[in-house]
């Protein structure tokens, strides 16, 4: 099959190919779960920007969780987070992802300057399909995920009954279960009131 037959196949099949290295790469179109946060500036603003900014790479938004206002987790910093999970479909393959969520995160300004720090926006796989992928740079699931009300509650809100690669659990059950108990409550834009 030339190049254009392989193409047009692609494009009947929801497929994606690419030439990586030298490399013949297909991809399907992948269910994916991002976790998005914000702490610094106009928080609902970043993230809505970052949300459009997928859409212009690759990744298409299908579902949005609400916004909530959550305290903050494993950081330096004191100010609340907004955070939100979305679900959507890319053919960009787990790495490709990684790297277009660090561009997105880089052209919204972020700087990682302080470890742990305020951030305008903070972007993180935490799923895609039922892969299991761990390697230097980066694991999906999302290591943390069980462990983070900030992203559980979220993400239970759009996709409960969605289960844990390696885990099992539902999102739902992995909720009810969690340690953490840091404060997570809806966000309310006070500018529209």
């Amino acid at each position: 099959m030339n190049l254009a037959a392989n193409l047009d196949y692609s494009a009947k099949h929801n497929l994606c190919i690419s030439f990586v290295h030298g490399l013949l790469l297909v991809a399907a179109m992948a269910a994916i779960y991002l976790s998005l946060g914000s702490n610094k500036g106009d928080r609902a603003q970043y993230i809505a920007r970052a949300i459009a900014a997928l859409a212009e790479h690759g990744v298409d938004v299908i579902q949005e969780s609400s916004l909530y206002e959550t305290e903050p987790v494993e950081t330096s910093s004191k100010t609340w987070f907004l955070n939100c999970v979305i679900k959507a479909e890319t053919k960009l393959l787990p790495p490709q992802l990684m790297h277009t969520l660090l561009d997105i995160e880089r052209w919204l300004g972020r700087r990682r300057r302080v470890l742990r720090g305020p951030r305008v926006i903070d972007m993180d796989i935490l799923l895609y399909d039922d892969r299991v992928v761990r390697t230097d740079h980066l694991v999906i699931p999302h290591p943390r995920l069980a462990e983070r009300q900030f992203v559980l509650v979220p993400f239970a809100e759009i996709a409960s009954e969605t289960r844990h690669p390696v885990f099992k659990n539902t999102i739902a059950e992995l909720l009810a279960k969690t340690s953490d108990r840091s404060e997570v409550r809806p966000y309310r834009d006070k500018s529209k009131e």
